[in-house]
């Protein structure tokens, strides 16, 4: 068999192809000044001419002519018979269609993305242990039972009870994997999350979780029964970004009721259902000044707005007006459900009895708002009161409540399903009255100080919402003297003291506080989704250095394998 050495098919194609300069770089060419010795490396003549199309169609593509000139020169991966070969083998499998391993064969000089992640995750070694992958995967806060994970996860345990050693994973086996979610995978691994740097970021909340825990004043409320029996030590906090990055610390896992932190979701419901202009013909937009359970009505009659007891029975009274209090109550956990990623939505029962039993203050509101026909015509008081509150004794974890944050933080849409469940519009009214009336009389400090939508409960939660990046749900049954929770209020405050999250931080003339949003002193672009040809380009033009990780000798034939790796590099 004919064989030629590399270096001569390497002179040849750099005259005929690689010394034609890039568009916009007139006296740049892509050879390296450096100079390389192939002379020890044979290959088959066939294969040489293979390899001379594939890299001479490559640098034709367009991407490449406008690829940006002044980055330093990369080393790019192409893809071999062995890849063309493994590309068979998926489609075999269904992994990706005809056309699509079309596409990438015909890119030459672009790796697939499960290629660049199966490299990133192995560092140089030719079998990933699954352990080490989920390992990684926490770290960037995606979670193995994340729902947008689901054929991934259900895939590789597949994988692993037919592997001989359940454990390890070879680079085809791993691709067969992750494919279903690469685009997902990929974002994750590449830090293009609204927090890049997620472990950072969740060593601050850490200390400030363990400097709040240190406060031991506030009182349990007692004036419904069934609250009184927490702990005072208990303390929780748990987000979820507006990207499904998860973190939990404390007592995240323990139920508790909403109470009055269910106020803005029904609200947000009611104007999901029926619109701005409707809910507020029967509720106000002012913060009160006053008590949230006073027996007051603004100029117009009505209550002053939907976080404080009136305007929440008469909210509750607009939701599915013509329906029985069964249907109403499943209703608004169906929604409730959706917003929290189908995690945990219970009910307590003992809670409702007790709140119906000590609701002396509740019913007198009712029948004042009655006396002055604040209810839509034909409303039955009693009804509506007993189904406020049962939705005020619903059940969360702090885990599940952060995700309800999360949606509204991420415009109504909920990160880990991806589903809308509220309106923009339900969403935008909701955060504004949450961040004017949200904490009972202390909203005024609160959104000077911390400047962020929140809502309260007795209970001792508080659901803290930092628009278009994260939900926050923090838990800790002492009150203060205006029924916030005592670690709760301090955890906000050191929050936006730390990272610039209140509304009115400058984000680029910020001076002593953390941007958590930015990596490298670079500001996150914000865009839509991305597809895989789009994301595949973009790591391989812009972003990405093909990094030699570890050489290693093909024994099938005397070509050489080198592996890649992703890493940053600063152009």
């Amino acid at each position: 068999m004919l064989h030629f050495r590399f270096s001569t098919v390497l002179k040849e194609l750099s005259q005929a192809t690689l010394k034609r300069p890039l568009t916009g770089c007139r006296h740049r060419t892509w050879l390296p000044t450096r100079h390389f010795n192939f002379s020890a490396v044979s290959v088959d003549a066939r294969a040489a001419s293979t390899q001379l199309r594939v890299l001479h169609a490559a640098v034709h593509r367009p991407a490449l002519r406008t690829a940006p000139c002044a980055a330093p020169f990369r080393l790019f991966c192409a893809k071999t018979e062995g890849a063309v070969e493994l590309d068979e083998q998926l489609k075999k499998h269904g992994g990706i269609s005809e056309e699509a391993g079309d596409k990438r064969r015909s890119a030459g000089v672009l790796p697939s993305l499960e290629d660049l992640l199966f490299y990133t995750v192995a560092e140089g070694q030719e079998t990933i242990p699954a352990h080490k992958f989920l390992t990684a995967l926490k770290a960037t806060g995606l979670r193995s039972g994340d729902p947008r994970l689901k054929e991934c996860m259900e895939t590789l345990k597949e994988t692993l009870r037919n592997t001989s050693d359940g454990v390890t994973l070879d680079r085809h086996l791993f691709k067969r994997c992750v494919q279903s979610n690469i685009v997902l995978l990929t974002q994750a691994f590449r830090k293009k999350f609204v927090i890049p740097d997620f472990q950072s970021f969740t060593s601050h909340i850490d200390e400030l979780y363990e400097s709040a825990k240190k406060l031991s004043g506030g009182q349990v409320a007692d004036y419904i029964p069934q609250l009184a029996k927490f702990s005072p030590d208990l303390w929780a906090v748990s987000l979820c970004t507006v990207d499904g990055q998860r973190h939990t610390v404390g007592d995240t896992k323990l139920p508790f009721c909403l109470q009055s932190c269910v106020k803005p979701l029904k609200y947000a419901v009611a104007v999901h259902d029926h619109g701005t202009e409707y809910v507020h013909s029967f509720i106000g937009k002012e913060p009160s000044g006053l008590r949230f359970n006073k027996l007051f009505l603004n100029d117009e009659d009505q209550p002053h707005n939907p976080m404080v007891n009136a305007g929440a029975i008469v909210c509750t009274s607009l939701i599915k007006q013509s329906a029985g209090n069964a249907e109403k109550f499943d209703y608004v956990m169906n929604f409730l459900k959706k917003m929290a990623g189908n995690e945990y939505v219970g009910f307590s029962n003992a809670t409702f009895q007790s709140e119906r039993e000590s609701g002396d203050r509740n019913f007198a509101i009712g029948y004042y708002l009655k006396e002055k026909k604040c209810f839509p015509e034909g409303t039955d008081m009693t009804s509506v009161l007993d189904l406020y509150f049962q939705l005020c004794s619903i059940e969360v974890t702090c885990e599940s409540a952060s995700v309800m944050a999360a949606t509204l933080a991420n415009g109504g849409i909920c990160p880990i399903t991806g589903e809308r469940v509220l309106s923009p519009e339900a969403v935008r009214n909701t955060l504004s009255l949450m961040h004017s009336c949200g904490m009972y009389d202390f909203s005024g400090q609160f959104a000077f100080h911390v400047g962020l939508p929140a809502k309260s409960g007795v209970a001792g939660g508080i659901l803290l919402v930092v628009p278009n990046v994260m939900g926050i749900m923090c838990w800790s049954p002492p009150l203060d003297k205006l029924g916030n929770s005592v670690r709760g209020i301090q955890f906000c405050t050191d929050l936006v003291e730390l990272f610039n999250f209140h509304n009115y931080d400058n984000l680029r003339h910020f001076a002593k506080k953390y941007d958590p949003r930015r990596e490298g002193g670079e500001q996150r672009q914000s865009r839509g989704p991305m597809d895989y040809e789009s994301l595949q380009q973009e790591l391989a033009l812009k972003a990405p250095l093909w990094k030699k990780v570890s050489p290693t000798e093909s024994h099938q034939d005397s070509s050489t394998t080198v592996v890649y790796r992703m890493d940053n590099v600063s152009e």
